[in-house]
């Protein structure tokens, strides 16, 4: 599906899913069913953007796969003229027992930050469902970003988030990311990789709780500062069972120094380190 502003250019149709789509002034809804034990061999594409310097972008999006159906999501998002643009994105994600999902959400801006970015995500995992996503925006000014995910996952399921960011100028980053593991023998994972430079700010928080015997998370958070950036992170881990286990860690700071002497001293300018050194943690 493609779409642009609030207009749908394009949609095709996959034997086995369902889509229905509404399109409104005030945004574009789209329910997303696929049937059980349907597993598609192709990745789903998903396109959306302003290509104006000024506009507004609203998606509401249901996605429902049914027992032991199998799909793997690509989202591309563009805005390369954004100067006054708003892209909300609320998604509502329910997998049923034995269900997979792989989502892959990836960014692409231009140069003048004024963007700003609100992806929401309600994600409910039945019994032994697996659910991944990645959100990757390293091309282009951020522009203000407020990225909120939860997951409520059931037995022997296991939810998996990561982010990959690089902030520029006076980018605003705001993460909130949480795994509920209800569900016996349920496993989670946050990860968070964000590069911050100039006036950029980040504040990222990762909560996990381990409701159930067995359950297993884990929260872990770097973030790398240059010049006058300034970054947070606020690993929260709760645990209302004795047979759960959740931990985390969290890196703030400047690149690590050992790293940079060594490329330094194979004939890297220590610029050209420091972007190595970055990209290898965005990677």
């Amino acid at each position: 599906m493609l779409a642009l502003g609030h207009a749908i250019l394009s949609m095709r149709e996959v034997s086995g899913l369902e889509v229905q789509t509404s399109v409104a002034d005030d945004g574009i809804t789209a329910e997303v069913v696929l049937h059980e034990d349907v597993r598609l061999n192709r990745p789903l594409h998903l396109c959306f953007g302003v290509l104006h310097a000024e506009g507004m972008q609203r998606i509401t999006m249901r996605i429902h796969l049914k027992k032991h159906a199998s799909a793997q999501i690509v989202a591309h998002c563009v805005f390369p003229e954004a100067r006054k643009v708003q892209h909300i994105m609320n998604a509502m994600i329910e997998l049923e027992a034995g269900a997979e999902m792989r989502y892959a959400e990836t960014h692409f801006h231009g140069p003048y930050g004024g963007i700003e970015v609100l992806p929401k995500a309600m994600v409910r995992l039945g019994d032994r469902a697996r659910y991944s996503a990645d959100f990757t925006l390293l091309e282009g000014r951020v522009g203000a970003l407020g990225l909120d995910y939860e997951v409520t996952a059931g037995a022997e399921s296991i939810a998996e988030l990561s982010a990959r960011i690089f902030g520029h100028g006076r980018d605003v980053i705001a993460l909130r990311e949480k795994v509920v593991l209800n569900g016996e023998n349920a496993r989670g994972l946050i990860k968070t990789r964000i590069a911050l430079e100039g006036e950029a700010s980040a504040e990222v928080t990762g909560i996990t709780e381990g409701n159930a015997a067995g359950a297993r998370g884990h929260v872990d958070c770097t973030e790398v500062v240059r010049d006058k950036a300034i970054a947070k992170a606020v690993p929260i881990v709760h645990v209302t069972h004795p047979l759960a286990k959740v931990t985390h860690e969290a890196a703030i700071g400047s690149v690590d120094k050992k790293q940079l002497e060594t490329l330094m001293a194979h004939g890297l300018s220590p610029e050209e380190a420091v972007d190595m050194i970055v990209k290898g943690i965005l990677r």
